[in-house]
């Protein structure tokens, strides 16, 4: 017997790009304990594996950057991989719709997605948006990713929150910013001591409202990116549009003087969503990595370049490093702001940028040299965090993604030698379920006893 579908069934719309296939979300949370390993997990990791990304509960959002905040973990212990779960993060936004901006323009930071990035500082684990107040989640045992609720800094903070906070490894301090397309500022600058107190809240003037992802930090200065996509409320899905017109500069602030000027220098029109890191070079150059994209307005693969600020000349350098394709950079963040020999991006497909091969690349930032881990056919990794082997910063450790395998519909947690990622994985843990492609996430150690 011959079934013919009907007409309505046949001619039903194929999903957008970012609703389809791995991107597509999850319908449920789930714990599981005991998972297989192949290979050998190494036993200095303790702690949680954290990754964020979007998962819309409705199966449906406008854009990929919309969807409900969704947190997958892996617990490793002992060398075993005890357990995975994920869960939403239950912001108002999730439980009860409030919107982050209602229907006479009012702003309400503590709803939202949380969907970006994990971070912990000053003993919380936060759930981050940059649209919103980070939202606390719970990561002792026995109460593992469940939500506390929004964070504003004991009522101190009063702007949204980058979703790419930095902590200083010198100080301690959490440094940060907020960016909003209301009523001027457009731009707050923001830094909590290493207990948590916020301590510095600094409005910038900049000349509109502009989607400013991440910044740069160094030891001695904070550099902002003002970077053409510009805030544009008639705009259906993402109210950002690009306007190389509006032009591409940074913006140098001193740590010392964080009321003081900040010195603006223009660059060639540009779009940077993630850092790799920064650092002082003398006491007048400074010099920033990023994954470029030469435009937003169609598709254009990142891929690593390298700035240098002259702040006598008041001049940038701008230089390409390498023409692989690279995103979610990530270094050994006890060297955040020092100048870090290595660092390591991923090559995976987003919305957009179509099918690229699957791969993480770690770059030597001192001698050029570049080193490419493949995970072969219909294998897609994610953002690699730097999990350290010992207390020393730049030392030995591991490189912890998750890898989604599309000939089988699965997805594994795998670690990498950060020294010798072209050895293949040191140990590869089978999930119960396929995780979606996601943003942000962090290897979360065991407090030290």
């Amino acid at each position: 017997m011959t079934t013919t579908p009907s007409a309505s069934a046949s001619e039903s719309p194929a999903p957008p790009r970012h609703l389809a296939g791995n991107f597509a979300p999850v319908t449920d949370e789930l714990t599981a304990h005991d998972l297989p390993v192949t290979g050998a997990i190494p036993p200095e990791l303790t702690g949680w594996y954290l990754r964020n990304g979007p998962n819309p509960r409705d199966a449906a959002s406008p854009h990929w950057f919309f969807g409900d905040g969704m947190v997958h973990g892996v617990r490793l212990e002992g060398g075993r991989a005890i357990s995975y779960r994920n869960r939403w993060v239950r912001t108002s936004t999730f439980t009860d719709g409030i919107p982050v901006v209602d229907a006479q323009g009012h702003r309400n930071l503590a709803a939202g997605v949380a969907n970006t990035h994990v971070v912990r500082h000053a003993g919380r684990t936060l759930a981050l948006v940059e649209s919103s107040f980070p939202c606390e989640i719970d990561c002792r045992p026995g109460h593992e990713l469940e939500t506390l609720g929004p964070h504003d800094f004991g009522g101190r903070l009063t702007t949204a929150m980058t979703a790419h906070p930095k902590t200083c490894p010198l100080t301690g301090e959490l440094h940060f910013f907020g960016y909003g397309s209301g009523a001027p500022p457009y731009l707050t600058y923001h830094r909590a001591d290493a207990a948590g107190e916020l301590t510095v809240s600094r409005p910038i003037e900049v000349p509109a409202a502009t989607m400013m992802h991440d910044f740069h930090l160094t030891a001695r200065h904070v550099v902002f990116m003002d970077l053409p996509m510009v805030h544009d409320r008639g705009r259906p899905g993402m109210p950002y549009g690009w306007d190389p017109e509006y032009g591409a500069r940074l913006g140098v602030l001193r740590r010392d003087d964080p009321y003081g000027e900040v010195r603006w220098l223009a660059i060639d029109p540009c779009y940077v969503f993630h850092s790799l890191n920064a650092h002082d070079d003398g006491d007048q150059r400074i010099v920033l990595y990023v994954s470029r994209y030469a435009t937003l307005d169609a598709p254009a693969p990142p891929c690593l370049w390298r700035w240098t600020i002259d702040l006598a000349a008041g001049t940038v350098t701008e230089e390409q490093i390498d023409d692989q394709v690279g995103e979610f950079p990530r270094i050994d963040d006890r060297l955040a702001g020092q100048p870090a020999r290595f660092g390591h991006v991923t090559a995976a497909e987003v919305p957009g940028t179509g099918a690229i091969p699957g791969a993480l690349i770690r770059y030597d930032l001192w001698t050029g040299a570049t080193a490419r881990h493949d995970f072969g056919p219909g294998r897609t990794p994610g953002e690699a965090a730097f999990a350290p082997a010992d207390d020393r910063p730049g030392g030995p450790g591991w490189l912890i993604t998750y890898v989604y395998d599309a000939t089988t519909d699965t997805s594994d947690l795998v670690v990498l030698d950060a020294e010798d990622i072209t050895a293949g994985p040191v140990a590869t843990v089978s999930l119960p379920r396929r995780v979606p492609y996601g943003f942000h996430g962090n290897w979360l150690p065991d407090p030290a006893a």
